[in-house]
C-alpha cells in the first residue's frame, strides 16, 4: 500500500497528499539507475536496501523515507532533490535563498526534510530535518557515499553508525562517514528539529 508523500514548495502552507509523487519519484529513480546501467541488486549493494525494496519504490508502490532517498539519490550520484521535478533550489550563484523558496518533503510518517540548500557543484546538501515521536529516517539503516554532519535544535535525537548508538539533546554535533550503516530515530514522546548537512565526498 503507498503511504503519504508530499511535496510543499511553500512550508507555511498546509501540505496536500500527492500520491502521483511516488510515482514519479519511482520513475525518476529508475530512469537514473537505467542510464548508469545499474542492476537493482548493484543498486541495493551501494545503500544497503534490498532488491524487492528498491523494485516497489521504482514502482511507486510503497512511499520511501527520507533515509531512503538520500541513499538511493547519493548511490546514483545526485542530491535527494534531483529525484523530484523541482525548480531548483540549489542554484549555488544565489546568495540568498528565502524561506518561502526552499521546498519541503513530508514523509506519511511525520518526518520533514526542509532543503535549505543544495550546491551540487561543491557536493553539499543544507537541510533542516524534523521527526515526530517515533519516527526516524527510515526502518533499516542504509550506508551511501560520503559525510554528515548533523546539530540537534530540539528535543532528543539517536543517531545509530555501524551498530553504536548517540543520544543527541539540543546542542550536541554529530559526524560520521556515509559508507557506515547509519539509522537516526526520534524514540521519544517530543519532537525533534535537526540542522543536517551531507557532503557527498
Amino acid at each position: 500500500m503507498t503511504a503519504e508523500f508530499a511535496i510543499d514548495t511553500k512550508p507555511l502552507d498546509t501540505v496536500v497528499d500527492a500520491e502521483a509523487t511516488v510515482t514519479q519519484v519511482g520513475n525518476r529513480i529508475r530512469e537514473l539507475r537505467s542510464e548508469r546501467n545499474l542492476t537493482l541488486q548493484a543498486l541495493g549493494d551501494r545503500t544497503g536496501l534490498s532488491s524487492s525494496m528498491l523494485s516497489l519504490v521504482e514502482r511507486g508502490k510503497t512511499s520511501p523515507s527520507i533515509g531512503t532517498l538520500v541513499a538511493i539519490a547519493s548511490a546514483l550520484g545526485v542530491h535527494m532533490t534531483d529525484l523530484f521535478d523541482d525548480d531548483g533550489v540549489h542554484d549555488r550563484q544565489r546568495v540568498v535563498v528565502r524561506l518561502e523558496d526552499q521546498h519541503v518533503y513530508v514523509t506519511g510518517e511525520g518526518v520533514q526534510r526542509r532543503v535549505v540548500r543544495t550546491d551540487s557543484l561543491h557536493g553539499i546538501e543544507f537541510v533542516v530535518n524534523e521527526y515526530e515521536p517515533d519516527t526516524g529516517s527510515g526502518g533499516e539503516p542504509v550506508h551511501h557515499e560520503g559525510h554528515e554532519y548533523g546539530l540537534v535544535l530540539e528535543g532528543t535525537l539517536t543517531v545509530e553508525v555501524d551498530g553504536s548508538a548517540y543520544e543527541l539533546h539540543p546542542g550536541d554535533s554529530i559526524a560520521y562517514n556515509s559508507n557506515y550503516p547509519h539509522k537516526i530515530v526520534n524514540g521519544g514522546k517530543d519532537h525533534v528539529r535537526a540542522v543536517w548537512i551531507n557532503l557527498e565526498r
